[in-house]
């Protein structure tokens, strides 16, 4: 499992610029604003080696009783629920506040590991900015600046190493069985342990109607018709205690933790309801990943023939860039559809792992190129001239040539397209790369 870093502090401390130099993106809207961010914001970093995921929250009043105040706090508890260490951010230029003694308390009743640092240090004396902060008696405070980058490498690194020590399964290979890693995601309530309980024969998940049942991925190996797999069970979590006993949300970690470390990802749709906002968003991520995509459409026993059209409409509406993908409509109550279901789950992952020799790849970019040529760009038509495979899960071609960097979207589309039919690369994101040479004569007179 990665590491969950979660960053929290009142508004305008610098939460934000340090998401998007952690994630190296722009991200997080930030502007000297307070209250920019209201809803948790989830991303991925990475120092080195060393990869984890990172949540900006809004500006937190632990006390908030009402409006967007309390919603931003509720959104700030569950950041911290979710999270391995907490980053709790105070600002360096003003000091400390009633505010920042406020969230100290809350943070410590939490139980969650907790690393003090201040921002907006540049151009001021450690001693000097730190100081004050030794009251709030969470240790020797971390002096950083976001937006200049001081600091924020050994802030990570250090916030790792406390996240790897209170957890070491951190860091342990999750896939200790071999087999084909699926991941079970979805909407909470949509079926995904009944699924599971389906494939496994055994009630081996608890599974009955109302959200929030599963609290943590669960992974469980398992065997069918000769081939083994690991199925990583995931859902709508449901925290208990005194801090958290308010909080029933849909746990984005965790699904993201899951999809990063799946062969392949098996998201459950819900025929009984319309395909959501999060539906869509949970799909996105998962072709944004590269993983190999098998969608199942569940609980389609009992509907009528007008209400199965609604349903596929609204599918080809809403997720009509997974085309890549099969689709199954089945009952996992009823087991029906689930042996096509799994045949399209091994097809997925020898698509997404498959070899590609550089002849073969070469040979269907010039069918591709006879078939239709790129559209010249001002006197310049670009020149495909070879490719070859660059890497796996996703699969991965390189194409070299010249002035590639005139052909448009719409070509790569049809090269994807070209590549897909060709080597039946059915349930797998497919990727290329355009290389282009140096032309020598481009400095030329």
């Amino acid at each position: 499992m990665k590491p969950v870093i979660a960053l929290v502090g009142r508004p305008n401390v610098g939460k934000s610029t340090l998401f998007n130099r952690l994630t190296r993106s722009r991200d997080a809207l930030v502007a000297d604003l307070p209250g920019l961010t209201r809803d948790r914001h989830y991303g991925e970093g990475r120092v080195g080696e060393r990869p984890f995921l990172v949540i900006d929250t809004g500006g937190f009043e632990p006390v908030a009783k009402e409006g967007i105040m309390h919603e931003m706090a509720k959104q700030t508890k569950q950041a911290v629920a979710e999270a391995d260490i907490v980053i709790f951010i105070v600002d360096g230029r003003q000091g400390l506040t009633p505010h920042d003694k406020t969230i100290t308390d809350f943070l410590r009743k939490s139980g969650r590991s907790v690393m003090l640092v201040v921002n907006k240090s540049e151009g001021m004396r450690y001693t000097a900015v730190a100081a004050d902060f030794y009251e709030l008696g969470l240790g020797d405070p971390y002096v950083i600046s976001a937006a200049h980058g001081d600091g924020v490498a050994d802030l990570v690194d250090e916030s790792l190493n406390i996240a790897l020590a209170s957890k070491p399964e951190l860091e342990e290979e999750s896939a200790k069985v071999r087999g084909i890693k699926i991941a079970i995601v979805g909407r909470p309530n949509v079926g995904k342990s009944t699924l599971v309980n389906t494939l496994l024969g055994e009630e081996r998940v608890i599974a009955f109607d109302m959200p929030g049942t599963t609290r943590d991925s669960i992974e469980i190996p398992f065997e069918r018709d000769g081939q083994h797999y690991v199925l990583i069970d995931t859902a709508g979590i449901r925290k208990r205690g005194k801090v958290f006993e308010a909080i029933e949300k849909f746990s984005v970690v965790k699904t993201l933790q899951s999809i990063s470390e799946a062969n392949v990802v098996l998201l459950l749709l819900d025929a009984q309801q319309d395909i959501s906002e999060q539906d869509a968003h949970i799909a996105g991520f998962i072709l944004e990943s590269g993983r190999a995509l098998v969608v199942g459409v569940n609980k389609w026993d009992g509907l009528t023939s007008d209400r199965r059209d609604e349903i596929k409409s609204d599918i080809d509406r809403k997720l009509g860039f997974l085309s890549f993908a099969k689709f199954h409509y089945i009952s996992a109550l009823k087991a029906t559809g689930i042996p096509l279901l799994m045949k399209s789950v091994d097809a997925a992952y020898a698509a997404a792992m498959v070899k590609l020799p550089t002849p073969q790849l070469t040979r269907a970019l010039q069918e591709a190129v006879d078939h239709q040529q790129p559209r010249r760009k001002g006197s310049i038509r670009p020149k495909l001239r070879y490719a070859h495979q660059g890497g796996q899960n996703p699969p991965i071609i390189v194409i070299h040539g010249n002035a590639l960097d005139a052909i448009d979207a719409n070509y790569k589309r049809f090269l994807e397209k070209h590549f897909r039919e060709t080597f039946a690369l059915l349930g797998t994101p497919l990727r290329i790369e355009l290389r282009s040479g140096k032309n020598p004569f481009s400095k030329q007179e």
